[in-house]
C-alpha cells in the first residue's frame, strides 16, 4: 500500500516549518538560533522538537523503532493530525463504532469531515456486516477503541485483522487501556500492516494524566507525515523530563496496574450483589460500565455525596448506565457504602 497516495495533496506539497534544532542533532556550545533569552534559567531554551531521548526510551519499552513513534499533547493531538493529514474537509469521512470515545467525532467535526457510524452489538462487539456497509470512496480513516470506552471490553481481534487486510484506508486502534488487559495489542504486528496506526497514552496505567502525553505508533511514512504537520515544539520541556524519569518506574507502574485489576474484580463482585444494579458489563479497562435502575438519580445522589462518576445514559446502547473508574480500595468501599444506603432508602 502506498501510504502517500492516501494523504491530502496539499499536505504532500506542504513545506513544513523547520527549526535549526530539527537540522542540528546533538548538544551545541552556543545557541543563537531561536531568539531565546540567553540568560540561564530552568526553561530559557525551547524543548527538543522531535523528543529524541523520549522516543528512544519509549521505543525500548515498546520494542519499536523511535522513527515509528509520534508523541503528542495527549492522544487527542494524534487524532486531530490524522484527520487533517488524510481527510479533505467537506469531502472525506471517518468511521467510528458506537458507542466509543467522543473525541474522534469532535475532531472530525472541527475539521469539517463527515462521521459515519457503525453500531456495536448489544455485547459491544463489532458488527462486520454493518461495518463494511459503511465503507465507500469517501472513507479515509476508521477509528476503533480497544478496550472500548465506555464499554470497557476488547474488540474482536480477528475482525480487526480482516479489516486491516480489506480496507484501503487507515485503521486507527486506540489502546488507551491496553495495560489493564492480558492482550499484547497491535504494536507487535505493525510491520505487517502499513495502514495501521496504534495509539496509546501515559494517562491511565502510568498515572500521568496531568502531563497530557499520548503516543501513536505506525509506519515511518505515517509518522513522517504527522511530524510534518505538528506544531514545532508540541511537547514542553517539563513534560519530556518528567516522563523520562517516570518511565524508569515500570515495576511500580505494573504493581499499580495489578492492584487496579484486583480492585476491578472485587468491585464487580460487590456491585452485582446490589438490588439497584442490573448489569455489570465485562471490562478489560480500569473502569466498569454498570446498568442501574434509575441511573440518573444515582448519579445525582453520588455527586451530592462528593463521589463523581460518569453518567453515560444518553449514549447509544448505554441507557441507564454509569461508568465507574476503579479507585483505591478505600474509595471503592466508600462508593459501595453510598450505593447500599441509596438502595436501602429507595
Amino acid at each position: 500500500m502506498d501510504i502517500l497516495s492516501l494523504v491530502r495533496p496539499n499536505i504532500i506539497q506542504l513545506k513544513p516549518y523547520s527549526t535549526a534544532r530539527d537540522e542540528f542533532k546533538g548538544v551545541a556550545d552556543i545557541y543563537l538560533d531561536a531568539n531565546e533569552n540567553p540568560f540561564p534559567s530552568l526553561y530559557h531554551r525551547y524543548p527538543d522538537p522531535m523528543q529524541i531521548k523520549l522516543k528512544d526510551k519509549i521505543g525500548g519499552i515498546k520494542k519499536i523503532k523511535a522513527e515509528q513513534i509520534f508523541i503528542g499533547n495527549g492522544s487527542d493531538e494524534a487524532i486531530d493530525l490524522l484527520i487533517r493529514a488524510f481527510c479533505e474537509p467537506g469531502k472525506d469521512s471517518i468511521l467510528i463504532a458506537e458507542p466509543t470515545y467522543g473525541m474522534y467525532s469532535v475532531c472530525a467535526s472541527i475539521n469539517d469531515v463527515a462521521v459515519k457510524k457503525s453500531l456495536l452489538t448489544s455485547q459491544f462487539q463489532l458488527n462486520p456486516d454493518d461495518l463494511y456497509s459503511k465503507i465507500d470512496s469517501s472513507l479515509k480513516l476508521i477509528f476503533l477503541c480497544s478496550p472500548n470506552n465506555p464499554s470497557g471490553n476488547l474488540l474482536d481481534k480477528e475482525i480487526i485483522m480482516e479489516l486491516l487486510k480489506q480496507f484501503k484506508g487507515i485503521v486507527v486502534i486506540d489502546e488507551a487501556y491496553i495495560d489493564f488487559t492480558d492482550d499484547e495489542g497491535f504494536i507487535p504486528i505493525l510491520s505487517r500492516f502499513p495502514n495501521l496506526v496504534v495509539m496509546q497514552t501515559l494517562s491511565k496505567a502510568w498515572g500521568l494524566a496531568g502531563l497530557r502525553l499520548g503516543m501513536a505508533f505506525a509506519s515511518e511514512a505515517i509518522i513522517n507525515i504527522l511530524n510534518k504537520i505538528k506544531y514545532p515544539y508540541n511537547i514542553n520541556s517539563i513534560t519530556q523530563q518528567i516522563v523520562l524519569e517516570q518511565l524508569d518506574k515500570e515495576v511500580e507502574k505494573n504493581k499499580q496496574v495489578n492492584i487496579i485489576r484486583q480492585e476491578r474484580e472485587r468491585l464487580v463482585n460487590r456491585l452485582i450483589q446490589l438490588p439497584i444494579v442490573q448489569t455489570v458489563f465485562p471490562s478489560d479497562a480500569n473502569f466498569l460500565l454498570v446498568r442501574m435502575a434509575n441511573a440518573k438519580s444515582i448519579y445525582n445522589y453520588l455527586m451530592h455525596h462528593s463521589i463523581i462518576v460518569r453518567d453515560r445514559s444518553s449514549v447509544v446502547l448505554c441507557q441507564d448506565c454509569l461508568r465507574i473508574t476503579i479507585g483505591t480500595s478505600l474509595e471503592n468501599d466508600q462508593l459501595i457504602e453510598k450505593l447500599i444506603l441509596y438502595s436501602e432508602s429507595n
